[in-house]
């Protein structure tokens, strides 16, 4: 699909939640939004791993959606995770998040089931087929079990123009040439994985869906463009800086750390998740702590 070529530092926001995680935070939400555009980052995802999904009813995911879109009123593209282990559900959503606005849908492979190469292969063809938006595929196999090869990837792509790239959550840079190499220079290739996105941009990934971005968002999209320019040595060394963030925000299942490094900076009112993730162990809230105060960050919690 023409159109979307976006390229840079797009953020895996999280979803703020009160009342002990009873209610989606809504101004909360609208502050983080905010404060992301304000600090440049290129790009906001809603609805990702990192924005609890799999806990929201499906409800709260179309309105968080719908809302995401209206707030952040063009001033960046909203990607809305859209993604299901039920191929009507994925239809569903992601016929909903075109209609709310959004530019873009990333779709998890389908998780649970195991199906085949074929079977993700239809899943993803008639996905596009139903619904004109561009899609981001979300290849996360340590949470879904199952991987999508970069041949079934070549098919959608030969098949489906709406399919425009990948959101890639694995530690295989041989993976990210191959896809490179086979799919093409237009193909997008977004890494999942703060720690590894200069990796795989020394291999021509086109930025990253960053959690780290909830901190320091300014130094993560420097990052991220002066590799897009081809300025490695500062990329390097901007790296090398935030390494210890990139580490810290996953000392724990995602999204507690960050969730909790968010709340620790005074930017949500709560750090509410909802069963079956929890706070963490005090031992690592002090650890994270004391990464944040290492940035010059003012921990107010």
């Amino acid at each position: 699909m023409d159109g979307f070529t976006l390229r840079g530092s797009i953020i895996a926001l999280i979803t703020p939640f009160k009342n002990g995680g009873k209610e989606v935070d809504y101004e909360g939400l609208a502050r983080l939004i905010d404060y992301q555009i304000e600090q440049g980052t290129d790009a906001i995802l809603v609805c990702g791993t990192t924005g609890e999904s799999p806990t929201l009813t499906y409800d709260e995911h179309r309105s968080v959606i719908e809302f995401a879109v209206k707030h952040a009123a063009g001033r960046v593209p909203v990607i809305a995770g859209t993604g299901a282990n039920s191929l009507h559900e994925a239809v569903e959503l992601t016929g909903f998040a075109k209609e709310a606005g959004a530019d873009a849908a990333l779709v998890v492979v389908p998780y649970y089931n195991k199906p085949s190469q074929e079977g993700l292969y239809r899943h993803y063809k008639t996905l596009a087929k139903e619904v004109d938006i561009p899609i981001i595929v979300y290849n996360i196999p340590g949470r879904t079990c199952r991987e999508i090869e970069v041949s079934t990837l070549a098919r959608l792509r030969e098949e489906c123009p709406n399919i425009v790239g990948s959101k890639e959550s694995v530690s295989d840079m041989d993976r990210i040439s191959e896809m490179r190499r086979v799919l093409g220079e237009d193909f997008l290739i977004y890494s999942g994985d703060d720690s590894l996105t200069l990796p795989m941009m020394a291999l021509g990934a086109d930025g990253v869906v960053s959690v780290a971005n909830h901190v320091l968002p300014k130094e993560v999209k420097e990052m991220v463009h002066s590799a897009l320019k081809g300025d490695f040595e500062r990329a390097r060394k901007l790296h090398y800086e935030l390494f210890p963030l990139f580490k810290a925000l996953f000392m724990d299942t995602n999204p507690i750390p960050v969730k909790t490094a968010v709340w620790m900076l005074g930017l949500i009112e709560e750090k509410s998740f909802r069963l079956p993730l929890c706070e963490m162990p005090p031992e690592k809230e002090e650890r994270l702590r004391e990464v944040l105060r290492s940035y010059g960050l003012k921990v107010v919690r």
